[in-house]
């Protein structure tokens, strides 16, 4: 195919993609999804369910586990199920295709000349689907039970007509129904648009021409991955980072890699990683591979998008470690993990491709939830995560304040908060002194305070770095660690402030009107060494008050 159609294709099916993500962010109830674009669309592969197209605003952990997701719709409907045009699936199965209860999937069948020509798939993490805690990030789930319900893939339409049953069951289930009610039809809406939308392509270029150009640019991703790999050196690389704990013992958790580069080919092997654990920091296989395809694209950017990414990429998982787990192990904090499985991948890439790596981000999304009843009886849940900073880069110094390495999420608006909460910010603001030195400086993490204005709350926190902090690369220094305080007042001196024996993990928090909590996020990594740092830049950062002046400067 020239150049100048393909290119013309990819635009249109990415657009396609990128239509579906604006639908669901415009139309859900949810902040998690509407501000902060908690969500993700598709296109895949008819017979292997490998991912084709992928949107450029939702996020992209959620695009490499939906290839396993429509794969178990596709193993499903093979057994005997059965698949008709206007049939939609919906299911959560954190274990086949999935990544924690609260992240919905919906997959649709694109039919053409009476056979299955794609799927289109459309996934969003809910407000409530039940559990023991609001919010679903339950830091002490020893069992997927405890975190919410589980629903294996089933039939949400039956040749396009709505199976009313099955939103009756998840309303039961969840805290917020109209919430969920909301949500879930927004992703309806997203992949009948999307449905609308490819059937015109198709009309207009026809199901050859589409495929071959999904075809071809499978092909170049996979060229150009090999192309990348075989020009990096012949080796073997280890590295390990650790989780502060899995949230039930204090016991911190290592995620190690042996990468291993031979010609065109890399093999990740995990074998020397911690076995599975007691509480809910465990992730299936289909979510480490998702989280290895989004680090490698941070590193290979200029490489298509698609399943060809993977193609070159031999994957070790022991069926005994926490990367690896089956029901009913908790999940819910996966997030926390894939955040540490993209810092192992940079930290293993700094001397071989150092003009590509970034030092590590701020690496945990710490979910806070506030919860309560209003004076007429209302539920209200706050769930909501922070930001932190990036790592130094070979071209400049690291985000401040930006958002997890494994989206294009962005952070909910204090403004919309607090007017859908009775919560008010007092603090929303740069961390000082939190980024890791280096001759391109980490950014800054950040520092959140809140104060409850309902007569009463619960509180949790599911957080990481609070032991461990961002690594820097090439020499650069650590960030600074997660700090998390709460049940103090505003003129409080700081002994009443409480922090979690854990230090990133807690559940239970009782709060009372005027209470606080207070967060202050890592930040990022340095990258190349500190004393090589301009004079310039250090004079920028003292009067911008990113640093501070201490005795040792």
């Amino acid at each position: 195919m020239d150049a100048v159609t393909l290119a013309i294709l990819k635009g249109r099916l990415e657009q396609i993609a990128d239509e579906m993500d604006a639908t669901l962010f415009r139309s859900a109830f949810n902040p998690i999804i509407a501000e902060a674009h908690d969500a993700s669309h598709g296109i895949y592969d008819a017979h292997t369910g490998e991912t084709l197209i992928q949107g450029k605003s939702g996020l992209p952990i959620f695009v490499g586990v939906m290839a396993f997701a429509v794969q178990a719709v596709i193993d499903k409907v093979s057994s005997g199920d059965g698949l008709k045009e206007g049939d939609v699936y919906i299911f959560n199965d954190p274990y086949d295709g999935g990544t924690h209860l609260s992240d919905f999937r919906l997959v649709k069948p694109i039919f053409r000349n009476g056979a299955v020509f794609c799927y289109i798939a459309s996934v969003g993490h809910w407000h409530d689907v039940g559990g023991n805690v609001p919010g679903n990030y339950n830091p002490e789930a020893t069992e997927s039970f405890q975190e919410g319900m589980l629903i294996p893939p089933v039939k949400l339409f039956t040749e396009g007509k709505l199976n009313q049953d099955i939103v009756n069951i998840l309303s039961a289930n969840s805290r917020l129904p109209n919430s969920l009610y909301g949500d879930l039809n927004g992703q309806i809406n997203a992949l009948d648009l999307g449905e609308e939308r490819l059937h015109s392509l198709l009309d207009e270029y026809t199901e050859e021409k589409i495929t071959s150009a999904l075809k071809e640019l499978r092909e170049r991703a996979e060229k150009m991955m090999r192309q990348h790999i075989g020009a990096l050196p012949n080796q073997t690389i280890s590295v390990e980072d650790y989780l502060d704990n899995d949230g039930v013992t204090d016991d911190p958790l290592t995620l190690a890699i042996d990468l291993t580069i031979k010609d065109d080919k890399m093999t990740i092997d995990f074998s020397r990683s911690s076995n599975a654990c007691a509480g809910p920091v465990n992730i299936s296989k289909s979510t480490t591979i998702a989280a290895t395809y989004v680090a490698l694209k941070h590193i290979f950017t200029d490489v298509p998008a698609n399943a060809g990414v993977l193609k070159p990429v031999e994957f070790i998982i022991p069926e005994d470690s926490f990367l690896n787990v089956r029901a009913p192990k908790p999940v819910g904090g996966y997030t926390e993990t894939i955040l540490r499985l993209i810092d192992v991948i940079f930290q293993a890439f700094q001397n071989s491709a150092s003009d590509r790596v970034n030092g590590c981000a701020y690496g945990t999304i710490n979910a806070l939830s506030l919860s309560g009843y209003r004076k007429n009886g209302s539920r209200w849940v706050m769930f909501s995560f922070f930001g932190g900073g990036h790592g130094g880069h070979p071209e400049g110094d690291g985000l401040n304040h930006g958002n997890a390495p494994i989206s294009t999420a962005t952070i909910p608006p204090l403004e919309i908060l607090e007017a859908a909460y009775p919560i008010q910010f007092t603090k929303w603001g740069l961390r000082p002194n939190s980024g890791g030195k280096g001759k391109h400086r980490g950014g800054l993490g950040a520092i959140y305070e809140i104060e409850l204005l309902e007569e009463e709350a619960n509180a949790f926190l599911f957080g990481e770095r609070g032991k461990f902090a961002p690594k820097g690369v090439i020499e650069g220094e650590e960030g600074a660690l997660n700090q998390f305080y709460y049940g103090y007042e505003a003129n409080d001196p700081p002994e009443k402030q409480l922090s979690p024996p854990l230090k990133s993990k807690i559940t239970g928090i009782s709060l009372k009107r005027g209470q606080r909590v207070r967060l202050e996020t890592p930040g990022g990594g340095g990258f190349g060494k500190s004393s090589e740092r301009s004079l310039e830049k250090l004079n920028y950062d003292l009067e911008q008050g990113y640093v501070t002046e201490t005795k040792d400067d």
